[in-house]
């Protein structure tokens, strides 16, 4: 089975609040809340292609020094399995903008259960509901 890495982000706002981005038509899985983030490209870091997909997906920029490793996802699909690493970050320059037709929200991490997410994200979600 292929593995397939992808990097994710926990952008968490001075109110306490993790931003979610809505999976738009056309895409698989579309509809589905998820943490911003995307696929690491060959010879890229986790942490690089999550500054640069950060970049692409939402107009903002952070580093490498503000992203703090918090955990991972691993989990089967049909096709792929996929390995996740998520990190938290706090601190990022520009106002988050949704660039590839994702619709954003701010949500509160106790809040994140009623959103409904990939299979691979729902573990994550009572880590960052007791972390953050």
């Amino acid at each position: 089975m292929k593995l397939v890495l992808v990097s994710a982000v926990a952008l968490v706002d001075p109110d306490g609040r993790v931003l979610l981005a809505q999976r738009p038509a056309g895409k698989p899985m579309a509809g589905l809340w998820e943490f911003p983030g995307g696929k690491v490209e060959t010879g890229e870091t986790p942490e690089a292609a999550l500054i640069r997909e950060l970049e692409e997906e939402l107009g903002i920029n952070t580093w490498q020094s503000c992203l703090a490793p918090l955990c991972f996802a691993s989990h089967s699909y049909d096709d792929f399995h996929l390995l996740m690493p998520l990190y938290a970050c706090r601190k990022w320059q520009g106002t988050p903008t949704p660039h590839e037709g994702q619709i954003l929200k701010w949500v509160r991490p106790r809040d994140l259960k009623s959103y409904p997410m990939p299979p691979a994200d729902i573990p994550l979600i009572a880590i960052l509901r007791d972390w953050l």
